[in-house]
């Protein structure tokens, strides 16, 4: 089992990538991308990709995956919309309900997941096309933009040109990075990830394990609608349509092994910074966004199959010490 690695080489190699294209950026822009406008906006469209990559990270780390991370995120931003403005709810109940709402979709995919013993692929293919279902019957083909001014004031709110949605994703990686790194319940998934028959002699309970990662992952959903709704000025249908590609993609490039047993909490962060100066420099330059979308599946596909090939050759390499000894 793997736990996290404080600035592994794809750290490094994700820091420096970083920095780079955002300097390149800064200097081809003309200065703009330092301004404070343009700051402000840079970060408050990376909040989205961190949270909706760790949420898939956290069911890769049981080696799973989620394909409702967008449907899930949608129908919660589409029920905090719909309770503020045809229920009448104050801000703060709206927002919990979409929050609750969240939790306990990944909570239902968990636990189909555990009584049906199905691979969670097959589970959230199934919840993700009644989830869209769910957030049309809500939206249908309108907007909703009447929800309440001062949460999409609060969108605008910050320290500096650091908005607040945007240190709610921060310190929702810290207390993901805590929660795998010092408690038992993290260790424990990551247990059961890594290899669940030594986990289950080992007295874990894999299927405990499996219920809480995806009832996480409906949790950081939750938090990912409650940023999206104070981002935005409108909420429609299209709410997590293009979420599924960017939840994969931070956290393989980030250094998560699809097989499971790994968490990396900096390398899924700094990834989705990556990806954010990839969109940015695709406005820049005027670049086709089928261009975009084919270069950041290009990368996550060469990522997993590196990853796999390091796998089997440390297992194989593993097997040559056994004989040997």
């Amino acid at each position: 089992m793997n736990l996290l690695k404080r600035f592994s080489a794809t750290d490094v190699s994700l820091s420096g990538i970083f920095l780079a294209g955002f300097l390149l950026l800064a200097v081809t822009s003309g200065g703009t991308l330092l301004t404070g406008q343009s700051l402000q906006s840079f970060f408050t469209y990376l909040a989205i990709p961190i949270l909706i990559g760790l949420a898939q990270m956290v069911v890769l780390s049981i080696g799973q995956m989620n394909l409702a991370v967008g449907a899930m995120g949608g129908a919660a931003t589409a029920i905090m919309a719909v309770a503020m403005t045809e229920g009448g709810l104050p801000i703060w109940l709206a927002l919990l309900v979409g929050f609750l709402s969240a939790t306990a979709m990944g909570a239902v995919n968990g636990a189909l997941v555990v009584m049906t013993n199905l691979n969670g692929f097959i589970i959230t293919l199934g919840t993700m096309t009644i989830l869209l279902g769910v957030q049309y019957s809500l939206v249908r083909s309108f907007t909703i933009d009447s929800y309440s001014e001062a949460l999409k004031g609060f969108g605008r709110l910050g320290l500096g040109p650091i908005p607040y949605i945007f240190l709610i994703a921060i310190l929702t990686a810290a207390v993901l990075a805590f929660f795998f790194t010092r408690s038992a319940p993290g260790r424990r998934i990551l247990a059961t990830g890594g290899n669940d028959a030594a986990a289950r002699l080992s007295g874990i309970s894999n299927k405990r394990s499996v219920f809480l990662a995806h009832t996480i992952s409906g949790m950081l959903l939750g938090v990912a609608a409650i940023v999206t709704i104070s981002s935005l000025g409108g909420i429609n249908r299209s709410i997590g349509g293009d979420w599924l590609l960017l939840s994969f993609a931070a956290p393989i490039i980030g250094g998560v092994l699809m097989s499971g047993g790994t968490v990396a909490i900096y390398g899924t962060v700094m990834a989705a910074g990556v990806i954010r100066l990839v969109d940015i420099a695709r406005a820049e330059y005027s670049l086709d966004p089928s261009v975009v979308s084919f270069t950041i599946g290009i990368v996550v596909l060469s990522t997993v199959t590196l990853s796999e090939w390091r796998r089997r050759r440390s297992e194989v390499l593993r097997q040559g010490r056994k004989v040997l000894e």
